[in-house]
């Protein structure tokens, strides 16, 4: 794909225009944008892709999402691909200097932009989704991270692990907790719940070994697993104690990552700027709720902000740059 995208990419130069980038575990999305005299700007093209989570997808595969995507915003605008004046990539699985680094000289190779700018997925929401540009942004998706910055300029960031040993109160660990939930079901050492019954049907049914089959097949990547949280949730709705006990400890989860970075950074627990984004949470009320709660018994009640379009914040950032 890095052929392609240089190829067609050729000397053409758009010198008032922008690319902002929001890849994550399920899809990468990019928008290119022309900067506006007020200081704003206006979206010419949208593209989207595969997963640009360069840690869970693989470096490659993720960076051939992101090519992917940017021609795809070209094609929208109906321009012919080319460098622009900045971009802001914002991928998740970018948080430290190793993955950036390796990430921006992709960029410079495919001649995206004259400045390039790699950042992780939180820090576009706090331009997003607070006036100030600080306060807390929490993304739970498909994986999860909280990141921080105050008044002062320091940042912090909780999370953000993986799904191997982290991405606590996303969707793909409360898939596999009622995956879980219904093995020990199964096997006669689990509480009464409907999530077998749910699981089931959500992988076109059969006997509780179809799920063995399913899982573990190859192709069915931590993205399908992800998806499956939904039968969680919509069992919670129904009152399944199982499913709402584990939308409580999901909640739970998020909500002690808000409190460190609270406290790390020194904000005002009454008076915090709190942007979301993740279809995962923006998409459950009842884990928003439940959310809510753990958090106002933490002392914590923020100024919340819903981010729909994270990929805005980073066109926010590359017309800074």
């Amino acid at each position: 794909m890095e052929k392609d995208l240089s190829a067609v990419a050729g000397d053409t130069a758009h010198g008032n225009c922008v690319i902002g980038v929001d890849g994550g575990g399920t899809k990468t999305v990019a928008w290119l944008a022309r900067r506006t005299p007020s200081g704003g700007f206006a979206v010419l093209g949208k593209g989207e892709a595969g997963p640009g989570n360069p840690r869970a997808a693989g470096f490659e595969p993720a960076l051939e999402n992101l090519g992917r995507a940017i021609l795809a915003a070209f094609s929208s605008a109906s321009l012919h691909p080319g460098a622009v004046r900045s971009a802001c990539l914002a991928l998740a699985g970018a948080g430290r200097e190793s993955e950036r680094t390796r990430i921006h000289e992709w960029a410079c190779r495919q001649r995206v932009a004259s400045s390039v700018k790699v950042v992780n997925d939180a820090e576009p929401l706090l331009a997003a989704g607070t006036s100030s540009g600080w306060g807390v942004a929490l993304i739970s998706g498909t994986g999860s991270l909280a990141y921080g910055r105050n008044a002062a300029g320091e940042v912090a960031r909780v999370g953000g692990w993986g799904y191997l040993f982290g991405d606590e109160g996303s969707a793909y660990s409360v898939a596999v907790a009622g995956l879980r939930a219904a093995a020990h079901l199964a096997d006669g050492r689990g509480r009464p719940t409907v999530l077998l019954e749910r699981l089931l049907a959500r992988i076109g049914g059969g006997q509780v070994q179809r799920l063995v089959e399913v899982i573990y097949q190859e192709g069915f990547d931590r993205s399908s697993v992800a998806k499956l949280a939904t039968a969680v949730l919509e069992a919670a709705d129904e009152g399944d104690a199982v499913s709402v006990d584990l939308l409580r400890q999901a909640a739970r989860e998020l909500a002690v990552m808000v409190e460190v970075l609270s406290v790390r950074l020194r904000f005002v627990a009454d008076d915090l700027p709190l942007a979301l984004a993740g279809s995962w949470l923006l998409g459950a009320t009842l884990l928003q709720e439940l959310f809510l709660q753990e958090l106002h018994a933490r002392g914590i009640r923020p100024r919340i902000q819903r981010v729909s379009e994270p990929v805005a914040g980073a066109v926010q950032l590359a017309c800074l740059g």
